[in-house]
């Protein structure tokens, strides 16, 4: 039977600078394992169109986007866990009353809010998006805004003890480190959507592998036996059942050989 093998993006596949690099020898690891008959899926907290097509282009079998709220398998869209507007412009009036500084992600864009602060992570933020041709002039005001899921950093004088009794009603709070926090629908993760490319696929728990390097990863690796931490992940080396190379020291070829799985 196919094993299925499912890849964060940043620090993971991409390494996690300016430089975007995907090391020749991932791209070797991921066509070979997909010659030998096994399945490759993205499962990344980025939102769908934030997912290059350099990345893209590496043949993945499908992706999972917004840590779990959106599916797509064989050219169709399995999952889309769309909020209502007004819900998502509450939340957005709350942020304002929190003081925090947000990014809100939907499938098709980024929404920013310019009654935030503005932090020097947000500026490092808008720089890479440009640099990156992506799109930044969605506003909170506009009639299309509406997201999936969101991020935020905080702010000296934030209020966020408000933020996280207000926020955790209906989001999962995930630390990311240094003042940043990674907000997702309750009831959706990375590993709720690979139950469902499981199930759907029929592919058993053992034939399954996750790798990844940052803490939004921990709900899918510790959905399976397989799974895998890239080198330098330290936060997530008690989780999982291997522990691989950094991205640059062919950290994913080196995994998927571990496992036979190439």
């Amino acid at each position: 039977m196919s094993s299925i093998i499912f890849f964060d993006i940043d620090g993971t596949v991409v390494t996690e600078d300016a430089r975007m690099l995907i090391p020749e020898s991932t791209r070797y690891a991921i066509s070979e394992t997909r010659k030998k008959g096994n399945l490759t899926f993205i499962n990344s907290g980025r939102t769908a169109f934030n997912i290059s097509e350099k990345v893209r282009g590496l043949g993945f079998d499908g992706c999972i986007c917004g840590c779990g709220t959106y599916i797509e398998y064989g050219g169709e869209v399995l999952l889309h866990n769309k909020l209502e507007q007004s819900f998502c412009r509450e939340t957005a009036e709350l942020m304002r009353r929190c003081g925090v500084t947000p990014v809100y992600e939907y499938t098709d864009g980024y929404y920013f809010d310019d009654k935030a602060p503005v932090t020097d992570d947000l500026r490092d933020f808008l720089e890479n998006f440009v640099e990156s041709g992506i799109d930044i002039t969605g506003r909170v005001e506009d009639d299309s805004f509406i997201f999936d899921k969101f991020v935020i950093w905080v702010n000296e004088g934030c209020d966020f003890e408000l933020f996280k009794r207000e926020v955790g009603k209906h989001f999962s709070i995930i630390d990311r480190g240094n003042g940043f926090y990674e907000n997702v629908p309750l009831g959706f993760t990375k590993a709720t959507a690979m139950d469902l490319i499981l199930k759907k696929l029929g592919i058993p728990y053992e034939n399954a592998y996750a790798i990844g390097d940052s803490m939004n990863d921990l709900p899918m690796l510790q959905a399976v036996p397989n799974s895998i931490a890239m080198g330098g992940a330290e936060k997530l080396y008690p989780y999982v059942s291997y522990i691989t190379t950094p991205i640059e020291e062919d950290g994913i070829a080196n995994a998927l050989r571990h496992f036979g799985l190439i």
